[in-house]
């Protein structure tokens, strides 16, 4: 039996194998012909041998046909899959907007608008800042990062550190849809200070108005991480009322207790968005490639100066962040969880 096995191993790894022409090896045919037993060998009165024929005429005509079908059959499956893959990687590339993967500076690898990173000293002198990273607060750490090199926030970030989002970020006003990702590595209940911490944030005003968001809470032992995805303020909070207290404002948010960071390894955070200001928008978290809950039915407008739109980085954060990506539209959850692979 182990010799029989190994005989159909060679047999099934010739069809697989590259040929220069649809022929299979009639020495490979004539070894499963002769080891299939007599049942496989019995043949119609008058049919000849095939082990008492010539060497190049021990196949019958039909098997060799047949087994030439299978290989071109089996070869175009192969070509098949591999186009479709292909084809996959192209399509999520087409729907990439921006990219900064920090190996060779901060200058995004991808922009579909400016590709530089800016500084301000606080975002009320946004219109201040310069491109190009300045102190020591925030610098580039090669090598340290998922594949090449890595943003490194040394101590509590409280600077103006962004990516301008015109033409960047997809905004439309009627029907903002796209998908956030990006890798963090840090222990948020070792390495952050006190008080909350957004490692990333999208908008032209702040965190409530016109947003979205991810953070770590302040008070949590351990800390919790929360998504947070607001129209414009004077539509859901009117009253302007303590966000911190609100609970409108809390109710709304996603809630991860117990988040998987940890300082060594990295974790990758993805942000779902889809028809934000058209009065059905939602937000979905993963975290890993695992979905981690959703915010649904938002209902208020999003209200954007183009010209203070911003990727924000790293706000009150201390630790690594690799791979800003910003994609078009909303990436399936078998496409995050191949970006959580490290995969595009």
């Amino acid at each position: 039996k182990p010799k029989r096995a190994a005989r159909w191993e060679r047999f099934f790894s010739s069809l697989l194998a590259p040929a220069a022409s649809d022929e299979i090896t009639r020495s490979s045919t004539q070894e499963v012909i002769n080891s299939a037993g007599p049942k496989m060998r019995k043949r119609k009165r008058g049919t000849p041998d095939p082990s008492v024929l010539p060497e190049l005429g021990n196949v019958p005509r039909r098997t060799s046909d047949t087994l030439a079908r299978m290989n071109r059959s089996l070869r175009c499956f192969y070509f098949v899959m591999m186009c479709a893959l292909i084809l996959r990687g192209a399509d999520l590339r087409q729907s990439l907007t921006f990219h900064a993967n920090f190996d060779a500076g901060t200058d995004a690898v991808v922009a579909r608008g400016d590709k530089r990173l800016y500084v301000a000293e606080n975002y009320k002198d946004q219109s201040n800042a310069r491109p190009g990273l300045t102190g020591d607060g925030v610098v580039l750490a090669p090598g340290a990062g998922r594949t090449g090199g890595a943003l490194r926030f040394v101590k509590k970030n409280t600077r103006a550190i962004f990516y301008q989002a015109a033409q960047n970020v997809a905004f439309n006003a009627q029907q903002w849809t796209g998908t956030v990702s990006f890798w963090l590595s840090l222990d948020p209940d070792q390495d952050l200070e006190p008080g909350f911490c957004d490692p990333l944030q999208v908008t032209d005003k702040t965190f409530n108005d016109s947003a979205i968001w991810v953070d770590f809470t302040k008070d949590d032992k351990p800390r919790n991480f929360r998504l947070g995805v607001f129209g414009a303020r004077s539509s859901w909070d009117p009253q302007n009322v303590d966000s911190n207290t609100n609970p409108v404002f809390l109710s709304r948010l996603v809630v991860v207790k117990q988040p998987p960071f940890r300082r060594g390894q990295w974790t990758h955070v993805a942000v779902t968005h889809a028809r934000l200001g058209s009065g059905t928008g939602s937000a979905r978290l993963y975290l890993n490639g695992q979905l981690q809950g959703e915010s649904s039915n938002i209902k208020e407008p999003f209200v954007w100066d183009p010209a203070r739109g911003a990727i924000r980085l790293g706000v009150n954060y201390v630790g690594l962040m690799d791979d800003v990506a910003i994609f078009d539209r909303v990436l399936t959850a078998k496409e995050i969880q191949r970006l959580s692979k490290g995969g595009w």
